[in-house]
């Protein structure tokens, strides 16, 4: 982990970081004279019997306790206050981060992996933060004063605590440094929890359906008992500061008292001065046991810190290229065109998922597509908006190679509607504005009815303004599709591609969509992935692929004549209809 990858994120509180050492300076001064303070008023004020000079010193020490209390407090505050918007930043950055990256980056990590990092690993980096600017000034500086302090009382007792302190730093570094590669674990560990979590949540009415609660319990207990021994193992090891320091500090007071009082019996050091100096002792001890358990936090922040970096990192496998950003090429007609494309999702794959794909799309015209599944028919498409690079070959809108437009650019020409859309949380209406957030009242109503989607949506009780449930839960399939093809007219795109978006549609419903986009979309190039031939069959142009390849391309009528593949399922099709 480099500490200059952080560091931006701290630059809004550099006042917090200067003020903060400024109090604890006070905070430590005002407790490291307590000792002495109270070794005077045993030396010099009980034993003379002197109640006004206890009197004086202990309201001196009533008022340093004050001071301390105040800049401990002020202390507090600013570290809270520096850590959570560091922590702020740091998710703000982490999040735009993985907005930036394409499908390759997010299969990559996993999506649990980046919601934990996003969340649990800066969380530590938060609470690391706070304890660093709370702790790691103070604690030595106490430590440091403390020695001074107990030094100049009695040079022969701090031969204890020179013995003691090494003993004990060195039992902490051992300790520490065999607990950080189970942190790294831990935190894996947690990644597959939450995997396990997110899986379940989201696939719920499929689990129980098919009544595999069961098999979901045991796929959690085994991810959940993995998390618990490498935590326990992660917890033994750091146990055992606690136990160790004790140990080092009983010995250590023991001795200063054994050896003090022997001292204090033959005069040569006063009763005042040995409880001062056991004060110290235990200060430096607490000092030492503060340090141990601030570095035991950034051993774990360590690793959170790693997890973190790698995606604030990670380039992006698509991004803007400089042509791209220097020309600001846009979209203007629609026209599209594959040039011997070539796809692979895995690189090292020998066969790939396109296969000298070429075609091309007439501006304001409709291209369809159809083929049996797993023949590469949503692949294509999405490596017009570039979700995808291209292997080999080109992919090329106006001309131009979709490489060499800015994405957002781009991207903002072209609507998908994908066969499992998600809408969002919130009412219909902020859903369909996802498509144009300047949209109209007539234009959202024009585009509902266009999709077949306002009548339905005016049958609920409060219309556009009904709430959804996260992901569109308590609305049907079809009419989820239907929402989604509205959000996507608003956009008004220059290209339409429709990835079997209305397959959870009747045959009636999809005809009158189809009837509609002709009218609604006529300056657009509509590209229609569909299953039925009905949907396709009035299309300028149509593609039949297999296995990745274009194995038939023209009307209705030609592909009838011409294509064996396409004729089977026209006729299956047809002899379904039949039967029905």
């Amino acid at each position: 982990m480099k500490l200059s990858t952080f560091t931006p994120y701290t630059k809004s509180f550099r006042k917090a970081f200067l003020i903060i050492p400024f109090f604890v300076v006070i905070d430590v001064f005002c407790e490291i004279v307590q000792p002495r303070l109270m070794s005077i008023i045993v030396d010099d004020g009980i034993l003379h019997k002197d109640i006004n000079y206890i009197l004086k010193i202990g309201l001196a020490m009533i008022g340093l306790a004050i001071v301390a209390i105040v800049a401990n407090l002020c202390n507090i505050y600013y570290s809270a206050h520096a850590s959570v918007g560091f922590a702020t930043n740091l998710r703000t950055a982490l999040f735009r981060k993985i907005q930036s990256f394409a499908f390759a980056d997010t299969d990559y990590f996993s999506s649990a992996s980046l919601t934990t990092r996003l969340t649990n690993d800066t969380n530590m980096m938060q609470q690391v933060m706070m304890m660093c600017l709370r702790m790691l000034l103070r604690a030595p500086l106490m430590m440091v004063f403390a020695i001074i302090f107990a030094v100049s009382i009695n040079k022969d007792l701090s031969i204890v605590m020179a013995i003691a302190l090494p003993i004990l730093a060195l039992s902490i570094f051992i300790l520490l440094r065999k607990g950080l590669p189970f942190f790294i674990k831990m935190q894996q560990a947690v990644d597959r929890v939450n995997s396990v979590v997110q899986e379940n949540l989201l696939n719920v009415r499929v689990v129980k359906a098919f009544v595999r609660q069961d098999f979901d319990k045991k796929k959690f207990d085994k991810v959940n008992f993995d998390l618990m021994d490498v935590a326990t193992k992660a917890s033994s090891i750091v146990v055992l500061i606690m136990p160790v320091m004790q140990l080092v500090m009983g010995l250590s007071l023991v001795a200063v008292t054994w050896f003090g009082g022997q001292k204090v019996m033959t005069g040569t050091l006063a009763l005042g001065g040995l409880m001062s100096f056991l004060s110290y002792i235990t200060q430096i001890l607490i000092s030492l046991m503060l340090l141990s358990l601030t570095f035991m936090m950034i051993s774990r922040a360590i690793a959170s810190g790693d997890r973190i970096e790698e995606v604030l990192e990670k380039q992006p496998s698509l991004s803007d290229t400089v042509e791209g950003l220097q020309n600001r090429y846009a979209i203007t007609a629609g026209r599209i065109a594959f040039q011997q494309v070539t796809f692979r999702y895995n690189k090292q794959s020998e066969k790939p998922n396109l296969d000298n794909i070429s075609f091309d799309v007439k501006p304001a015209s409709t291209l369809a597509i159809i083929g049996g599944t797993g023949s590469g028919k949503s692949t294509l498409v999405q490596l017009i908006p570039r979700l995808y690079d291209v292997s080999e070959g080109s992919v090329l809108v106006d001309g131009i190679d979709v490489r060499n437009y800015q994405l957002q650019e781009l991207r903002s020409e072209i609507a998908i509607v994908l066969q499992q859309n998600q809408l969002f949380s919130g009412t219909i209406l902020e859903n369909l504005k996802w498509g144009n957030e300047q949209a109209t009242d007539e234009d959202i109503y024009a585009a509902a009815r266009t999709a077949c989607a306002d009548d339905f949506i005016r049958s609920f009780p409060t219309g556009y303004h009904t709430l959804l449930g996260q992901g569109g839960v308590n609305v049907s399939g079809g009419q989820k599709q239907r929402i989604c093809i509205a959000r996507a007219l608003l956009k008004k795109p220059k290209i339409l591609i429709m990835d079997d978006s209305t397959s959870a549609v009747d045959i009636d419903t999809d005809r009158k969509i189809r009837e509609g986009l002709k009218n609604y979309l006529q300056d657009t190039t509509q590209l229609i992935i569909a299953q039925r031939i009905s949907s396709v069959m009035h299309a300028d142009q149509i593609l039949v692929m297999e296995e990745g390849r274009i194995v038939g391309s023209g009307s209705h009528e030609i592909l009838l004549q011409t294509n064996t593949i396409y004729q089977e399922i026209y006729q299956s099709q047809h002899l379904q209809k039949e039967e029905a």
